[in-house]
């Protein structure tokens, strides 16, 4: 059984089941479908999350959480370095942030690498 089913919201029975996009509660026979909550998010826009789950938006500000090599540049992006008014785009290689970082220009980051100031 799994224990992230809602009960029944007619006799708020806790034995209820999926059947199909249906939940069904075995007490009572009532059929309904589920909160609109995670279906909304796997049919809706493609949620972008942070590096501890945060949900990111576009003008977020974040940290950089560990430091990173730049290419053709003698240091990198040291850990802790914020980065405003962040924008989430689909960029290439899995780099979904596309910003501005001071002394470095502009770039795409991971939202793996940074979480929500």
């Amino acid at each position: 059984m799994n224990e992230n089913l809602s009960p029944c919201p007619e006799c708020a029975g806790i034995y209820t089941y999926e059947m199909g996009t249906l939940l069904v509660c075995p007490e009572c026979g009532h059929e309904w479908t589920p909160a609109p909550t995670e279906a909304a998010e796997e049919a809706g826009e493609k949620v972008i999350r942070d590096a501890v789950g945060n949900v990111l938006a576009d003008g977020d500000t974040v940290t950089v959480v560990k430091s990173l090599k730049v290419k053709g540049h003698p240091t990198g992006i040291k850990a802790g370095t914020k980065v405003r008014n962040i924008r989430l785009v689909d960029g290439p290689d899995g780099h979904d942030i596309d910003c501005k970082v001071d002394g470095f220009g502009q770039m795409h980051l991971k939202s793996s690498v940074v979480k929500k100031a």
